[in-house]
């Protein structure tokens, strides 16, 4: 089955305020990681913090994730760009925010909120793993709503048809027209793998379950963060193979290694060491607070 992808950005406008399916899915993000850390605070997984240092933890990492994944894409990405126009550094809303750059945002973050709060750096990863996923899986329904960040052509009869991604030819008409088009069968060619959504479901819904079932009894220190890396860069590999590289860097080597690859590697070798080192490694026992974790 193709689909034609003619989904509208803008969620909901309000007179000149408009909000955006992108803003809606970070808001979702943040939503899911303060409901299940607070589940995971009053399980007493986090010994000695209650929900308020739950609150500022997660503001920590929402200032990471943003700063981070912004710089990130930049670095990464977008250096020439932002050279020849700094200003596009702080324009978010245009889109751009990289994964590995917001992960080095919330490691920055969480060790400096471990340093006030005198717990081990690896206890808060640890205890922060599981409700990141979640997060990660609504940005790539989010990417996919966007129309961005688009897969390779599948070649088949199924696929999604992104307009972003059709040739010069067909930018620029009108949903109509493209409408019409796709109707008559001639944008099946260009039909592309949704890979925003393998993403989603990967590194969302399995990443999820996954660490959730993993963190659900003590496990020695740095199993679960090492876990979460692990799979990140696992997933992220392997569906780059199937995900379009950014036009302005595309493939490093080979006809088919991406940016993307070469930045999940690394995950992978620190989730391996982790998992590696947390053998003998000491177990934090859930202490349940005496208020519930709700001070």
């Amino acid at each position: 089955m193709i689909v034609l992808h003619q989904i509208d950005p803008i969620a909901l406008s309000l007179g000149p305020l408009k909000i955006h399916w992108y803003g809606l899915m970070y808001l979702l993000a943040f939503a899911s990681a303060w409901w299940l850390g607070q589940r995971r605070i009053r399980a007493g997984r986090l010994p000695g913090v209650d929900a308020n240092g739950y609150s500022d933890l997660l503001f920590y990492g929402m200032l990471g994730v943003v700063l981070g994944g912004r710089l990130g894409y930049v670095l990464f990405y977008a250096l020439g760009d932002a050279l020849a126009d700094p200003l596009m550094v702080v324009r978010v809303w245009d889109g751009g925010m990289s994964f590995h750059g917001g992960l080095i945002g919330v490691l920055v973050a969480c060790w400096l909120w471990s340093r006030r709060q005198g717990l081990h750096f690896f206890d808060t990863m640890d205890f922060v793993a599981p409700v990141v996923p979640l997060g990660l899986g609504f940005g790539r329904i989010g990417n996919y709503i966007g129309g961005e960040l688009w897969g390779k052509y599948t070649g088949g009869n199924w696929g999604v048809v992104f307009p972003s991604g059709l040739p010069a030819q067909y930018q620029g008409l009108e949903p109509a027209t493209l409408q019409a088009l796709f109707d008559a069968g001639m944008l099946d060619g260009f039909a592309r793998h949704p890979s925003q959504l393998y993403q989603a479901f990967l590194e969302g819904l399995v990443m999820f379950c996954a660490l959730w079932w993993f963190s659900s009894r003590p496990r020695p220190r740095y199993a679960v963060a090492g876990m979460f890396a692990l799979l990140y860069g696992c997933f992220r590999f392997l569906v780059e193979f199937v995900r379009m590289p950014d036009a302005q860097i595309g493939y490093l080597a080979f006809g088919w290694l991406t940016m993307g690859q070469v930045l999940s590697l690394p995950l992978v070798l620190l989730g391996l060491f982790l998992l590696w080192r947390s053998h003998g490694a000491p177990v934090l026992q859930p202490v349940i607070p005496a208020d519930g974790g709700k001070a």
